[in-house]
């Protein structure tokens, strides 16, 4: 029998969703619990630990977790973790909880109880610290540093019991899978080398290259989709995994590739959350992870390899999934097909670049696409999605940082 990776930190999955008999007991007592109602983040947050993506947390982290996670990439227990995981709230809402009480948290989108929360501590953060030490600036402009300083004034922490998938199933049916599922799935294929692609983009010919590299070193590929939130002008999910799966129909061999999407907003960390991508990927079973150029990166705050290099910087031990690290990847007209910077002789003027933003930019603005960037099946779901987009919602895409070239 094949043996995937262990989940991070622990010999088993330790997914905090409540079921049966637990869960209707749960329920009932959130019913008289204080509430607090949690951001979009904080609701993906939840649903991971929920479902174990990420094993082997228990709840939203302490100070010291915290300050730990900031400085030096570790919980005070030691545990390896790049990114905090907190829960914030109003000072004056947090002044009227006290520490030692259970809260209801609320999900943001339907005002459904997703779980609740016994307070350990409450604590305030140097919003700026965090912002540095994870994001590597304290630019509003970064929808992450954006995000974090627009949080409440206080941090509560505690273990939670999680009773809500938030209606990711119901939304994303098949292609919403826990980790659960995704190993299973990978044990039934005989998979045990599996590497993980991670996106918010539909998959153009630089992401197929990509993954088809991986599949020559590994039994197989999870086409990882996000399907939180993201920027304006992103590509919505639903639209996105059909463009996936037209690819992978058309132009995969059959049982190389799992398409499966997990429930997180981008925080555009780059190398830092490239850690954490690769950190939950475990618990899903991957043992590798696809790094390539500018890895949940935005703008040009991250050099477009900072995310191969933050792996060769953290503890050999840290992670048991390991970065598959792809250099920049474009059509080169004179080698006739997709090569990458390690593979092709030829100058600039041979390649053509390709990125995400660039196809955005042309799909939106009613541009053509040369066939070097996407295949005609992927173009033809992305053009009826521009379509039905009417001129005022359209949002204008700007080239910058590593997507320009």
């Amino acid at each position: 029998m094949p043996k995937l990776v262990n989940p991070h930190g622990a010999g088993s999955l330790k997914p905090l969703l409540l079921e049966g008999a637990a869960l209707i007991e749960e329920k009932k007592r959130a019913l008289s619990m204080p509430k607090i109602k949690v951001s979009s983040r904080e609701k993906g947050d939840l649903i991971m630990l929920g479902i174990g993506g990420f094993t082997p947390l228990d709840g939203f982290m302490t100070h010291a977790d915290w300050e730990g996670v900031c400085d030096g990439m570790k919980m005070a227990n030691g545990l390896f973790w790049p990114i905090p995981i907190t829960l914030s709230s109003a000072r004056q809402t947090a002044d009227a909880i006290k520490t030692g009480a259970d809260i209801a948290l609320i999900d943001p989108d339907s005002d459904d109880i997703l779980a609740t929360m016994k307070v350990t501590e409450k604590y305030a953060i140097d919003k700026a610290h965090e912002c540095a030490m994870v994001f590597k600036t304290t630019d509003l402009e970064h929808p992450g540093v954006k995000m974090v300083m627009g949080q409440g004034e206080v941090n509560l922490a505690g273990p939670v019991k999680v009773l809500s998938q938030g209606g990711f199933p119901k939304k994303y049916g098949p292609l919403y899978m826990t980790p659960a599922q995704t190993r299973e799935i990978f044990e039934t294929n005989g998979w045990s080398t599996v590497a993980a692609f991670q996106t918010r983009n539909p998959m153009h010919r630089s992401h197929e290259y990509l993954a088809k590299v991986a599949i020559e070193v590994c039994d197989g590929v999870l086409v990882h989709s996000l399907l939180g939130n993201l920027k304006p002008g992103d590509i919505p999910a639903d639209v996105r995994t059909r463009a996936i799966g037209v690819l992978i129909e058309k132009y995969f061999v059959r049982k190389t590739v799992v398409q499966s999407g997990y429930p997180l907003d981008m925080r555009y960390a780059g190398p830092r959350e490239a850690l954490l991508h690769a950190l939950f990927r475990q618990n899903y079973g991957c043992s590798h992870q696809i790094v390539g150029r500018d890895h949940a990166g935005v703008g040009s705050y991250y050099g477009p390899f900072d995310a191969h290099h933050i792996f060769d910087e953290i503890p050999k031990d840290a992670l048991e999934t390991k970065p598959l690290k792809i250099d920049w990847t474009f059509w080169c007209y004179q080698c006739g097909g997709m090569a990458s910077a390690r593979t092709c002789p030829h100058d600039e003027q041979a390649r053509l670049n390709v990125s995400g933003t660039k196809l955005r930019k042309w799909l939106s603005e009613g541009e053509a696409v040369p066939a070097e960037f996407s295949r005609p099946e992927v173009l033809e779901v992305l053009r009826a999605y521009y379509a039905s987009i009417r001129d005022e919602d359209k949002v204008e895409v700007k080239l910058s940082g590593h997507s320009a070239r």
